[in-house]
């Protein structure tokens, strides 16, 4: 398919074109990335409208559950729901969110969702890329609620953060030692912390789950001079408290939009984004570069082995890069 062709039934809402089109921009072949470029560029006008919303939580929270939830509430006030992920383990154990898609059974079945798994890749800021660009053309293609779904809890998260307006952690019913497990910087990324599974025998220890991370937060300081993070109870399995939470995500992005911070947000964080770009460039061209490959593996095997320090290798091969670039 041209790349005009599939930027036109992209902007249709075409799903077998978008399918295509986040295939192509997750590609690292070197033709493939050039028609990425030329493709998401030719589409940018079209971006920007969507509500992003990144969500996180530990294995075992009700993730899919939720979203499946969350993701039929939103499409039953007539939004169009898109679900992504950051999975920086996809590279080693084919990551979790194709399970969660089986398990999302009714949402993969709503003509106005589209579930996405991520790709596969190396490095956390090559995941992160192509799920921005990724993000880019679902927004284009219509979808004007963006879920960005992390697995695991851990640097993903902070990747996440830097790409959404609001960030949402789930939590499980607990008191106690288990909030011990949250770690910190976690707790002070979250917009909004919605405590899941609150019902029958998990109701009360769900409140007082609710009660100790409402404490908790106000020992921290918010990310946001106009966001006060709130805790929500919710029961994903019931559709309890499913309404709420969307209440409040329309309740932040009014806010956000209000005082003009999701605007200066977004600037910074397409700012970020051309710099992370220029840093993968950079790698892709260093490994690339035939003085340095030829040396590489020597090197790494001196390293590892203890008879050269990790910065005397560096420099001579940062030379050798920059020896062949001029």
């Amino acid at each position: 398919m041209h790349t005009d062709e599939m930027i036109e039934r992209l902007r249709a809402g075409e799903r077998r074109a978008l399918a295509r089109a986040i295939t192509l921009v997750e590609s690292t072949r070197a033709d493939h990335r050039q028609q990425a470029q030329k493709l998401l560029d030719g589409v940018m006008a079209d971006t920007g409208r969507a509500i992003r919303l990144g969500l996180s939580g530990a294995p075992g929270v009700g993730k899919s559950t939720f979203i499946e939830a969350l993701g039929t509430h939103v499409t039953g006030l007539g939004h169009k729901v898109a679900v992504l992920a950051v999975d920086p383990s996809s590279a080693r154990s084919g990551g979790s969110i194709l399970g969660d898609k089986t398990r999302m059974e009714e949402l993969s079945r709503d003509p106005n969702a589209f579930i996405r798994p991520s790709p596969a890749g190396t490095t956390l800021g090559g995941v992160a890329r192509r799920t921005r660009e990724a993000m880019l053309l679902v927004e284009a293609a219509g979808f004007d609620v963006v879920l960005i779904e992390t697995v695991g809890v851990g640097q993903s998260e902070t990747a996440v953060a830097d790409m959404v307006d609001m960030f949402v952690l789930l939590q499980s019913p607990g008191g106690g030692d288990d909030l011990q497990g949250i770690k910190r910087g976690i707790m002070e990324l979250a917009d909004l912390i919605v405590v899941n599974k609150a019902d029958g025998a998990l109701e009360q220890p769900a409140k007082l789950a609710r009660s100790q991370l409402v404490s908790a937060l106000h020992l921290m300081r918010p990310r946001s001079p106009n966001w006060k993070p709130h805790v929500l109870l919710t029961s994903a399995l019931s559709n309890k408290g499913i309404d709420e939470v969307w209440d409040a995500v329309t309740n932040y992005q009014s806010i956000m939009l209000d005082t003009g911070e999701l605007t200066a947000n977004r600037a910074e964080q397409a700012r970020a984004w051309m710099w992370n770009e220029i840093r993968e460039g950079l790698i892709e061209a260093f490994k690339a570069e035939p003085d340095v490959a030829a040396r590489v593996r020597k090197l790494e095997a001196d390293v590892a082995e203890g008879r050269m320090t990790p910065g005397a290798a560096a420099d001579m091969l940062l030379k050798r890069f920059q020896h062949g670039a001029e």
